[in-house]
């Protein structure tokens, strides 16, 4: 699992260790996995990882195949959102968001795949959004590195299907996490004044929406912990009445879309 420090993850590890599972949790700095999930549980074990580099997504899943025999499940979680109006958004933190939401998640894919695939048997759980599925003003930037991910894994598991590799993509609305905080997310630097007061309207949106999504990072870590050990899981894991009613309308409007001559 990547990402497990905080927010989801750490609530996808919990839940996952509650259920008598082995848990190899991972993220920039080992001591804060320990530190989040509070210590020693003999089925909890921690390792540093930083998605970006790709050596070490290799060593990570080569040192847990070692110490824990196999890897059934991977959770693909770690991530963060870069906000703001595309044109505010500097390209050095655009290429930023890709490196880590995709090609992150990417190398981790590549370092722990072969290990499924010589045992015809795994499941690649992708922590997406709905954000990957609709966008929004303030959100093109991380929706297009989640609509990225989307496009990926959606090819990606019809190819490991035949191999015996499942997959499921997790795509919850808003969470009540740390994510959209400053410790998380991240909002463009460059003043556009045709921006401004749209710009300073989702700034607030954003503030007062944190700390009081609807969706419980409790709930959804338990449903995943459950799916994974199911035999027939989903391809798809929408989560949450807002990501439900989001996704509806994109559906509903791309219905009248390919309808229309």
């Amino acid at each position: 699992m990547t990402g497990a420090s905080r927010g989801l993850g750490r609530e996808i590890a919990r839940a996952a260790v509650d259920a008598g599972d082995t848990v190899m949790a991972t993220a920039r700095s080992a001591d804060a996995v320990r530190n989040a999930l509070e210590g020693g549980h003999d089925r909890l074990h921690t390792l540093a990882l930083d998605i970006t580099d790709a050596d070490a997504a290799h060593a990570v899943a080569a040192e847990t195949v070692a110490r824990l025999g196999a890897i059934d499940v991977l959770v693909n979680n770690a991530g963060y959102a870069e906000l703001g109006f595309f044109e505010t958004i500097a390209d050095a933190a655009v290429r930023r968001q890709f490196e880590v939401n995709l090609f992150g998640t990417m190398n981790v894919a590549r370092a722990v795949v072969p290990y499924m695939r010589q045992r015809r048997s795994g499941l690649i759980v992708t922590i997406s959004s709905v954000s990957g599925l609709v966008s929004n003003a303030g959100g093109a930037v991380y929706s297009a590195s989640k609509f990225a991910v989307e496009g990926w894994m959606e090819g990606f598991s019809q190819e490991l299907a035949p191999l015996g590799v499942r997959s499921l993509l997790v795509e919850p609305g808003m969470l009540r996490t740390d994510f959209m905080d400053q410790t998380s997310a991240r909002f463009g630097t460059i003043d556009i004044p045709d921006y401004a007061e749209a710009v300073a309207q989702y700034r607030a949106f954003v503030d007062g929406a944190n700390g009081n999504q609807p969706g419980d990072p409790q709930r959804l870590a338990a449903r995943i912990v459950a799916l994974a050990s199911q035999e027939d899981v989903p391809a798809r894991l929408v989560f949450g009445d807002d990501a439900r009613q989001r996704a509806g309308a994109k559906l509903d409007q791309l219905r009248v879309e390919v309808a229309a001559e």
